[in-house]
Formats: C-alpha cells, sequence, structure tokens
C-alpha cells in the first residue's frame, strides 16, 4: 500500500474600470460576465451584500471584488439562497484576497476532471464543506484524494457531508489518525482498513473516543482488537449508551456473539432477545 506522509439583481456593466490590477476581463461565455461593475449605487450594493449574509468592504474597489465574487458563484449554480451558508462557513471566501481566477476557477476544475462531478455536484459537495473553495488542489485537496483512494476509500465522488469534510483535511491529519490506531494495537494496513470501511474515524477523538473503547473492549470486555478489524463501525456507538450497557447485560446471561449483533440490533430487537 502505498502511504503518503506529508470532507436576484440583474448584473450590468459599465465602462469604469476597477482599479485592483487583478481585474482581467474574462472571455465571453454563455454565462453573464462576473468580473463586471454594477449599475446600483453603492448603498444599494451593501444592502444587496448584506441580504445575502455577506459583510460589506469599506471601500468601494473591495465591494465590487465580494460582488464579483458573488457573481461568479452564480455564473457556478449557486442561488442566493445559498450565500448565507457559505458566508457564515467561509468567511474568506468573500474578500478582496479571493481571486476567482486564481482561487476558485482550479477548485471547480479540480472536482470536474479529479471527480468527475456534474456541475451540480460540485456546487452540492461545497455547500457541505464550503472552505473546499478556499482550499489549495495541488498541496491540500489532491494529495488528500490520492491518500483517500490508496487506502481504498470509495464513493468520494458523492456529495455527501463526510466527502466534503475529508477533502478538505489536510492528508497530514489523515497520516496522524491512522498511526493514532497503530498506537491502539493495529498494523499500519489493519488501521487504513479500518479507515476505509469506517471513514468517521477520521473525525472520532484518540482520547475521548478510539482508546476509551479500545480499553473498555480489551479490559473490560474481554476481547481482541482483531473484532474491531472485522466490525470498524464499532467506534461509531456511544460507550456508554449503547457499548456498556449491552456488554454487561449479555455478560448477566452468560451470553456470547459477535459486535455487529450486539450493537446493530435496535434496542427492542435486542433486549427482547436476550430478556
Amino acid at each position: 500500500m502505498l502511504l503518503v506522509h506529508s470532507l436576484h439583481f440583474p448584473l450590468c456593466s459599465t465602462r469604469r474600470t476597477p482599479k485592483n490590477p487583478r481585474f482581467q476581463p474574462l472571455p465571453s461565455s454563455s454565462h453573464p460576465p462576473y468580473l463586471l461593475q454594477f449599475r446600483r449605487s453603492h448603498r444599494q450594493n451593501i444592502k444587496h451584500l448584506k441580504s445575502l449574509g455577506i459583510a460589506p468592504p469599506s471601500s468601494p474597489e473591495s465591494l465590487d471584488w465580494v460582488l464579483s465574487i458573488v457573481a461568479y458563484l452564480k455564473a457556478k449554480g449557486f442561488s442566493e439562497s445559498h450565500f448565507p451558508r457559505l458566508s457564515f462557513l467561509c468567511p474568506t471566501l468573500f474578500s478582496s484576497s479571493i481571486d476567482p481566477h486564481l482561487t476558485l476557477s482550479p477548485v471547480f476544475s479540480f472536482l470536474a476532471s479529479d471527480l468527475s462531478l456534474s456541475p451540480t455536484q460540485s456546487r452540492d459537495l461545497i455547500l457541505w464543506c464550503p472552505k473546499l473553495l478556499v482550499s489549495n488542489v495541488e498541496h491540500r485537496l489532491r494529495p488528500t484524494l490520492l491518500f483517500l483512494r490508496d487506502l481504498g476509500l470509495k464513493n468520494l465522488d458523492f456529495p455527501t457531508n463526510q466527502n466534503a469534510h475529508l477533502l478538505s483535511t489536510p492528508v497530514e491529519e489523515l497520516v496522524s489518525k491512522v498511526r493514532s490506531l497503530e498506537e491502539l494495537g493495529f498494523s499500519y494496513e489493519d488501521a487504513g482498513g479500518i479507515c476505509a470501511r469506517c471513514p468517521a474515524v477520521f473525525g472520532y477523538s484518540m482520547e475521548n473516543n478510539l482508546r476509551p473503547k479500545v480499553d473498555y473492549l480489551v479490559y473490560a470486555m474481554r476481547r481482541s482488537v482483531e473484532e474491531v478489524k472485522k466490525f470498524p463501525q464499532f467506534f461509531g456507538f456511544s460507550l456508554e449508551k449503547r457499548i456498556a450497557p449491552r456488554h454487561l447485560w449479555l455478560k448477566e446471561r452468560g451470553v456470547n456473539i459477535s459486535l455487529r449483533r450486539m450493537l446493530l440490533w435496535s434496542d427492542e430487537k435486542f433486549y427482547a432477545k436476550w430478556k
């Protein structure tokens, strides 16, 4: 296994050219041009941004720049109802430091080429985790994608909350979580397999989730970590509300069953089976 060690108002143009040197004319397309000045008054533009949940910048040039980012995202399929979420979860997206050409376009190209997402799927993935839009493709998104695929994760091309946050995670953090599982007694390959079969593990705390559950499994339940390799979803169940109560219930009755049967069944079915 290869390992890497390093988730509406019409727009109209005017003749005035922004002083910001990063403004460059775009080639014509079927979409309305988005790096444009707006015929609304300065006050109307501020009011418009506020209605989208975006904090308006103070200078007119920066205001024009933020408006161009809004227009760019609208051309990519985002509606005005999406902007409050985008702004709340990723406020840096609407700043003069973001260039649609240099920052946003590479992300959309990556989602289309490396993940084969449609424009609608790309939009939906970004809505789950807007900071994807300000993530560097070469240093963040592509290395993370390659690492996840190398571990064996499937269906990364679906716009889900989990996939969005996994893709936005630095590869170093993902490697660190696999290494943490090694500390609990798994080989690197087994730890990677656990993460591949239960990717939610990447989001679990070592001290508040993984270690206490493994300790309980080994010292209280007298079971082997090998069982977790077969059923990595074990880490997704509450120790206090599910794992420990059911273990004690079965122990009192002298019943020994697999982790899967012990934890997957509903309370009604579980407690009716072993009265």
